[in-house]
C-alpha cells in the first residue's frame, strides 16, 4: 500500500516553496513522480526529494521541469531564490564575515525590524543609505562586503527585486515566498550606514521604502501582523523622506487594509484619509485605490450612506483621466481590481442586509472574470466572496458553481486571508443550503484548509 504524500510547508523557506510548486504542477499535469522523472531523465527518488526539500534542484533540472510541466518559466525564475537561499545558509566557517544565515521565521523578522529602528535611520540620514545587492540576482555571496558607496545599479536591482516579488505575491500569495524577501530586508537593514551620493539619496530612500512595503504586505498576507505593522511604518518614513507621494499613498493603502482586516476599521479610515493628503499629486488609479479603502472601512462600520458615497468617489476617480501617469507598480489596479475592491465593500453591506446584494454580486463577478492567472490570489478571494454572498442569498446552485471555480485558484495560492474567507464560506454554506447540496463543497473546503 503506497504511503500518503508528505505534507509540505511552503511558508518555511524558498526551497520548501519550490518543492511545493513542483508537486503542484506535477499533480496538475497528472504525472506520477516516476512519470515526471522519466521525462526529465531523473529518478522518481530525485523528484520526491526535491518536492520534500530533501535535495537541492539544479538550475538545469529546474529548466527541464519548467518545459515538461509547462509552467511558463515559474521554476526557472524561482531557482534563483533557491540558489540564493542555499548560499545564504552555508555553514558559518564557509562564509565571509557579516554573512550570517537568514531564515524567514517571525523572530528573525522582528529582529531585523528592531535593528532598523535602533539605527534611528531617518534621524541620521546624513550618514548615508545602503541598498543591498540582491541575493536573488547575485552570482555568489562569497566575498560580500559593504560597498564604498551606493551606485545607481544597486538601486535598480532592489527595485527589480521588489517588482519580481510583487508579481509572485499576486500569483502565489505572501506566505509562499516571504522567506525569500526577508533576505532582502536583512541586507537593507544591515547596510544602511554606507554613504550615498546626494544625487541618489531620494531614489535610494524610495527603493528601500518599496522593498519594505512589499515585505510588509507579504507579512500581512501571512498574518504576521506585528511584522507587517513595523515594516509599513518604516516604509512610510522612507517614502516621506524621499518625497515620493506615490509610494506614500500605496503604503497607506496597505496600512488601511491591514487595520480593517484586523477589526480596526476606524484606524483603517484614518490611514486611507492620510493617503489622500495632497491627492492632486496622485494618479487616477491611486486615488481610486484609496477611496475603495475608505469604502471598505465605512462598510465595516456599518455606515451605508458613507460607504456608497466612497464607492462613488472611487468610481469617479477610476473613470477620470489624470494628467499624472500611474507608477509602473500600480499596473495591477485595473478594472477587475477596482470591481473586486468596491465589491468587497458592498459585500459587507449586503450580508448585513442593509443594502441589496445585486451590486456586490455584479462587481465581484466582474472581478473574477477580469483577473487573469497573474492575479490568481485576487481572483480567488473575490470568487470566494462571491460564492459566500450567493449562498447568503440562498442561491445555492450559483454559489456552488462560483465556489468550485474559486477553489481551483485557492489551491495554487498560499494566503492566510484566503483561508479565512474559505472558512467563512464553509460556515455560510452549512447554514443556508440543504446538506445534500453543499456536503461535497464543504468537504473540499475542509481538505484545502487542512492542507494549507
Amino acid at each position: 500500500m503506497p504511503f500518503p504524500p508528505k505534507p509540505l510547508r511552503p511558508e518555511r523557506s524558498a526551497s520548501d516553496w519550490f518543492g511545493a510548486e513542483v508537486r503542484y504542477w506535477r499533480t496538475l499535469r497528472r504525472l506520477t513522480q516516476r512519470g515526471l522523472g522519466q521525462r526529465v531523465w531523473a529518478s522518481d527518488s530525485t523528484i520526491r526529494k526535491i518536492e520534500t526539500n530533501d535535495r537541492h534542484c539544479t538550475e538545469e533540472l529546474a529548466a527541464q521541469l519548467d518545459e515538461v510541466l509547462q509552467t511558463g518559466g515559474v521554476l526557472r525564475r524561482a531557482w534563483k531564490l533557491l540558489d540564493a537561499e542555499a548560499k545564504a545558509t552555508l555553514p558559518k566557517s564557509d562564509k565571509p564575515p557579516q554573512s550570517e544565515a537568514v531564515h524567514g521565521d517571525k523572530a528573525q523578522v522582528r529582529s531585523i525590524l528592531d535593528d532598523v529602528e535602533r539605527r534611528a535611520f531617518l534621524k541620521s540620514a546624513g550618514a548615508g543609505l545602503v541598498v543591498a545587492p540582491l541575493l536573488a540576482f547575485s552570482a555568489s555571496l562569497t566575498g560580500f562586503s559593504r560597498p564604498a558607496q551606493i551606485h545607481s545599479s544597486d538601486i535598480d536591482q532592489m527595485r527589480d527585486a521588489a517588482q519580481v516579488f510583487t508579481s509572485w505575491d499576486h500569483s502565489y500569495g505572501g506566505t509562499a515566498i516571504r522567506g525569500a524577501v526577508v533576505g532582502q530586508l536583512y541586507w537593507a537593514a544591515q547596510l544602511l550606514e554606507a554613504p550615498c551620493p546626494p544625487s541618489l539619496r531620494d531614489r535610494a530612500f524610495a527603493a528601500v521604502a518599496h522593498l519594505f512595503m512589499v515585505g510588509g504586505f507579504m507579512a500581512f498576507d501571512a498574518y504576521a501582523h506585528d511584522d507587517a505593522r513595523r515594516a509599513f511604518a518604516f516604509a512610510t518614513d522612507c517614502a516621506e523622506e524621499a518625497g515620493d507621494w506615490h509610494l506614500r499613498a500605496k503604503i497607506y493603502s496597505h496600512r488601511s487594509r491591514q487595520a480593517i482586516w484586523r477589526g480596526r476599521p476606524d484606524d483603517g479610515l484614518t490611514y486611507a484619509e492620510l493617503g489622500l493628503v495632497r491627492a492632486e499629486r496622485l494618479s487616477s488609479p491611486e486615488r481610486a485605490m484609496l477611496h475603495t479603502a475608505r469604502a471598505r472601512a465605512h462598510a465595516k462600520l456599518g455606515q451605508r450612506q458613507e460607504t456608497l458615497a466612497a464607492v462613488g468617489d472611487a468610481d469617479d476617480a477610476s473613470a477620470s483621466e489624470s494628467p499624472l501617469p500611474a507608477p509602473r507598480w500600480m499596473g495591477y489596479y485595473d478594472a477587475a481590481q477596482h470591481a473586486g475592491d468596491t465589491g468587497h465593500a458592498l459585500w459587507d453591506l449586503a450580508v448585513a442586509d442593509i443594502h441589496p446584494a445585486r451590486p456586490a454580486v455584479d462587481r465581484l463577478s466582474a472581478a473574477v472574470e477580469g483577473h487573469d492567472d497573474v492575479y490568481a490570489r485576487s481572483r480567488a478571494i473575490s470568487g470566494v466572496k462571491l460564492a459566500s454572498l450567493l449562498m447568503h442569498q440562498r442561491e445555492a446552485e450559483r454559489g456552488i458553481s462560483a465556489a468550485d471555480r474559486a477553489l481551483d485558484d485557492v489551491g495554487r495560492v498560499r494566503s492566510r486571508r484566503a483561508e479565512d474567507d474559505l472558512r467563512e464560506l464553509h460556515d455560510i454554506a452549512g447554514h443556508v443550503a440543504p446538506e445534500r447540496d453543499v456536503n461535497e463543497l464543504r468537504e473540499r473546503i475542509a481538505t484545502l484548509v487542512a492542507a494549507s
